[in-house]
């Protein structure tokens, strides 16, 4: 290997390489069965998302969505990526989440359908990154903080 003089040396060595400014490319990732697997995460919430060709049928839980996420709001949080992907009843969705509540846990199976369509039809990738599905909300709930009532507010202040 050659040091490199000037910024010159550099641009040539770098020529060699245009390998490495390419996009990287997405392939499909489908298990034994033919199912897309992925984990979403929302909060403390965790959705496991498994999906498969069929005829629209969701479960969470083992339960029908409409039982699980009673409230519609829920409901169009979940259907969010496959109505921007125009694929609402093309696929057979199985669902298990745990942890947080049902508004945390409606975002994580937003969040593993997202990234389960990605792995079963990569070319889906860029309208769902778009809307932004396919990036994991961060934002926790602040841990309470000793000598405060809780995570930042104080306990009531009397003068005497």
């Amino acid at each position: 290997m050659a040091t490199l003089q000037s910024l010159a040396d550099l641009n040539r060595a770098n020529v060699g390489s245009e390998a490495s400014n390419e996009a990287p490319v997405h392939v499909q990732k489908l298990d034994a069965q033919g199912r897309a697997y992925a984990t979403g995460k929302r909060k403390d919430a965790v959705a496991r998302v498994w999906i498969k060709p069929g005829s629209g049928q969701v479960t969470v839980n083992k339960r029908p969505v409409e039982v699980y996420f009673a409230r519609p709001v829920l409901r169009m949080i979940l259907r969010q990526p496959l109505q921007i992907v125009d694929r609402v009843d093309q696929y057979d969705i199985v669902v298990t989440v745990a942890g947080g509540g049902l508004s945390g846990q409606a975002g994580a199976v937003r969040h593993g359908l997202s990234k389960a369509l990605t792995y079963y039809e990569p070319e889906l990738r860029g309208p769902l990154k778009r809307e932004g599905f396919l990036t994991r909300d961060s934002r926790v709930v602040e841990r309470k903080k000793y000598g405060r009532a809780k995570a930042r507010r104080s306990f009531q202040f009397s003068k005497r």
